[in-house]
């Protein structure tokens, strides 16, 4: 079936009944492979149009440093590999030897091991050519099959490069007015490497997708007093930049329970959120009831669970739960991310349904 076009996708966005329920979801390298042995697809074969994905998200590079970044020595199944935000990690390499998505890396060194002053702090030009020519390309190649969205990081999550997962997490608890310091630095720059590329791409009937991974299973990492006072700020003047700009939608992923913290974001002038994790006790159903008509919800299929080891009645059941709170609009059916422990017929099915009833 012809993937939706991108007005069809921002009418579930704006909690219309849509044509049909859209789809997105995330396929990683090890599902991939899977696929393609067991379903002994042409070359030219893409997933997401196998599989009906409605949405193409394309990263822009928003780093600090990107020509910096590069795998530095291979060990094994692991290489060691420097990031664009100058951390370096040891993290499972593929066959190729080259980084495996879908796995967190080990931290060995930051950028900013001392607390250093925001301002001395210099990044690469967020208006160079090499940040922007994939995106580009992308938009370019993908426009007439996909709604695009832009793909930049959030201030938590960009942040946290800088200083390490650990250090970062103490300075904002020891130090908030420091982390505060060094997340609107961050942002503003994450936020004019986003203004960039809307510049040289027509993102207006798509828009922008904030990635910023801020919860775990259980609740906030930084807590929502923590949240609204370091965080928030730079997130309103992220989310308004990009709107002035002309974008139709900004949309914001986290992984884990970020229901405390769904008014701020709806304040801020976040659309819609993603992947609303079943195993974070992200209700899809209470949250549309809750929220409808103000925050739309991309996801809500359990990939930890369900897809990987659910029964077919379980699947079957979870699916139309999904897509019929879809056909009144405001829901995108997906799931998280989809790795190399779900089993190929177990999403064949789910799909299968998907098709049946949206």
């Amino acid at each position: 079936m012809k993937n939706l076009s991108p007005e069809q996708v921002l009418k579930a966005l704006n909690f219309q009944p849509p044509d049909r329920v859209p789809h997105y979801d995330l396929f990683l390298d090890g599902f991939i492979e899977k696929w393609k042995i067991e379903k002994k697809t042409d070359p030219g074969t893409e997933i997401d149009d196998y599989y009906d994905n409605d949405i193409f998200i394309s990263k822009v590079p928003d780093e600090a440093w990107p020509s910096k970044a590069g795998i530095l020595k291979k060990e094994g199944t692991y290489v060691i590999y420097r990031d664009s935000w100058g951390m370096v990690q040891r993290q499972l390499s593929d066959a190729h030897g080259e980084l495996r998505d879908g796995y967190a890396g080990q931290e060995l060194e930051v950028a900013c091991k001392e607390k250093i002053d925001p301002d001395r702090l210099e990044f690469e030009s967020p208006h160079a050519d090499y940040r922007h020519k994939e995106t580009s390309a992308n938009v370019k190649k993908y426009s007439d099959r996909y709604a695009i969205f832009c793909k930049v990081g959030g201030p938590y999550s960009r942040t946290s490069r800088l200083r390490g997962t650990e250090q970062f997490l103490i300075d904002i608890a020891e130090d908030p007015e420091y982390a505060k310091a060094l997340v609107e630095k961050v942002t503003d720059h994450i936020t004019m490497v986003g203004l960039e590329h809307l510049r040289r791409d027509d993102f207006t009937s798509s828009g922008i997708w904030i990635f910023d991974d801020i919860a775990d299973n259980n609740g906030l990492i930084m807590g929502p007093r923590h949240y609204e006072h370091i965080f928030y700020p730079s997130l309103v003047k992220m989310v308004q930049a990009f709107k002035e700009a002309g974008v139709s939608k900004v949309l914001m992923h986290s992984d884990g329970n970020i229901e405390s913290v769904l008014d701020m974001f709806i304040e801020a002038g976040i659309d819609g959120i993603n992947p609303v994790e079943p195993k974070a006790a992200m209700d899809i159903v209470k949250l549309r009831k809750k929220y409808g008509g103000r925050l739309s919800f991309i996801g809500g299929m359990c990939n930890s669970f369900v897809l990987p080891k659910g029964s077919k009645e379980e699947i079957t059941k979870q699916v139309r739960m999904i897509v019929e709170l879809g056909k009144e609009g405001g829901v995108i059916f997906g799931s998280h991310s989809i790795g190399a422990d779900v089993p190929i017929e177990n999403y064949d099915l789910a799909i299968r349904i998907y098709r049946e009833i949206r």
